[in-house]
């Protein structure tokens, strides 16, 4: 787990409120890191499980209920297999 794939998954749980559904270039206008990376890290946390397609055709994504466990610390980021490119 890096530091953008935390950012991102904080992102996307919305905490307080509803989680958000969106694509890569509103994660990327919302935390810092460049759409590229958002990208790579995206694709890294649905391979592990932590995010999903919301709307695979419109590239939505949303928090999987695995990555709102790892947020709430019932997953150990060492029990994930991310790529850490």
């Amino acid at each position: 787990m890096t530091r953008a794939d935390d950012a991102i998954l904080e992102f996307l749980l919305n905490e307080g409120n509803r989680p958000l559904i969106a694509n890569p270039s509103t994660v990327e206008a919302n935390i810092d890191y460049k759409i590229s990376h958002v990208r790579r890290r995206l694709r890294a946390l649905q391979d592990g499980g932590l995010v999903e397609y919301y709307d695979e055709d419109r590239g939505l994504y949303r928090i999987s209920e695995q990555g709102q466990k790892y947020l709430e610390g019932e997953l150990d980021a060492e029990e994930l297999e991310l790529n850490e490119e």
